[in-house]
């Protein structure tokens, strides 16, 4: 059974630390900037790939630093990503960020991960995200595919006006949620396509 708990996180408003910045650091760095092209991101690494360089040109909320990994490193980080091409660096940055209560991910390393990374859907307003527990990131991927092909393009016009109407609503919260339900109740249909 898949435990984990989903939350969407302000990495605008955090501090994360991406170490490597090869394929899979790219691979990590790509998908946060797509999800959140306003985080904050510091990336250590003792060789910074051309493609890591592209990515982050003129992108002043992400600071490369050519260097090898240090502990120093995670002083007021919030979240971390360890992708380096060594397992022991990888584990090294592991131990540190728990002996710092520092949230970390471990590239590859389910074992050594306080989250996943999973498949994300954007629509607007509209995200959902995807996880297989680790198990299956390709499922992940396929869900992702499905998802973004099935949800219409339109659906971010339905939140904004869903929004407004919830700004003229009067009454305590449990009116509010009860006026809400009423109006989207006909959205999903047992047994008919919407």
């Amino acid at each position: 059974m898949n435990e984990l708990y989903p939350v969407f996180l302000k990495v605008s408003q955090l501090d994360t630390l991406l170490v490597g910045a090869g394929f899979v650091g790219l691979e990590k760095l790509t998908f946060l900037l797509k999800s959140s092209p306003n985080a904050r991101v510091t990336v250590v690494s003792k060789e910074i790939s051309e493609a890591v360089r592209d990515l982050v040109r003129n992108k002043e909320n992400i600071q490369l630093i050519e260097d090898s990994y240090h502990p120093d490193y995670l002083a007021n980080r919030h979240l971390v990503i360890a992708a380096t091409n060594f397992p022991d660096v990888n584990e090294t940055i592991y131990k540190d960020c728990k002996e710092r209560s520092i949230l970390v991910n471990v590239a590859d390393t389910p074992d050594c991960c306080d989250f996943y990374l999973g498949g994300i859907v954007t629509k607007g307003n509209v995200k959902i995200a995807i996880s297989t527990n680790g198990k299956s990131p390709t499922t992940a991927k396929r869900l992702r595919q499905l998802l973004e092909e099935i949800i219409p393009e339109d659906i971010n016009e339905m939140v904004e006006n869903i929004h407004k109407y919830r700004e003229t609503l009067k009454g305590d919260f449990e009116y509010k949620v009860e006026a809400l339900n009423r109006l989207t109740e006909g959205l999903i249909q047992k047994g008919e396509k919407v």
